[in-house]
């Protein structure tokens, strides 16, 4: 098989043709990896909001990658079930980060997610990006996710489906609601 030497322009088809073989997995792994890292990393980054917490899940993700490849049956696109990972990932993080948190009674819903997304070194985004982060972050767990994959990744509702195991129609409707929380964030943010 003659496989490009851009490791980027690889296919899924090549890059798992290449973990099926135990001479080439690690090798095809690599491929994997250098194809989807970015794509990963600011997902997660976007539901974890700090760049330390979205690499110490993105390194998890792929070493639950990395184990459970070989029983990728190819139901769902590649990315898809990696998303899946990559989300559930994240999940966990914030729910052990909740659970282990010690927030006043007294804090705004975010308000502790903005003031680590302000101390952040690597956030480079303007106030407006920060506005929306803010917005994001006083979502409800499944309305973000849902608000990330749609409008950041683009992903059609047939693919958060699968990756969420939720309908169609539950999706749109977390997407709906997510736009409106977020409109009117921008529109009380105007008048304070």
């Amino acid at each position: 098989m003659l496989l490009p030497t851009n490791h980027k322009t690889a296919s899924d088809d090549q890059i798992l043709e290449l973990l099926h073989s135990e001479k080439t997995f690690d090798r095809g792994f690599r491929m994997l990896m250098s194809a989807y890292k970015e794509r990963l990393y600011w997902h997660i980054r976007r539901l974890v909001l700090v760049h330390e917490d979205a690499d110490d899940v993105l390194q998890n993700t792929f070493i639950k990658i990395y184990r459970g490849i070989l029983q990728f049956e190819g139901k769902s696109k590649l990315y898809t079930w990696m998303y899946r990972i990559a989300t559930n990932e994240a999940i966990t993080f914030l729910q052990n980060r909740n659970r282990n948190s010690t927030n006043s009674i007294d804090d705004p819903a975010g308000g502790q997610a903005t003031n680590r997304l302000r101390a952040d070194d690597w956030f480079d985004g303007d106030a407006l990006q920060l506005q929306l982060q803010t917005a994001m972050a006083q979502l409800p767990e499944k309305q973000r996710i849902v608000f990330n994959l749609r409008y950041y990744d683009e992903m059609p509702y047939e693919e958060m489906s699968n990756m969420l195991d939720t309908s169609i129609g539950a999706l749109k409707a977390s997407f709906h609601h997510a736009v409106k929380k977020i409109e009117t964030f921008f529109r009380e943010a105007d008048h304070i």
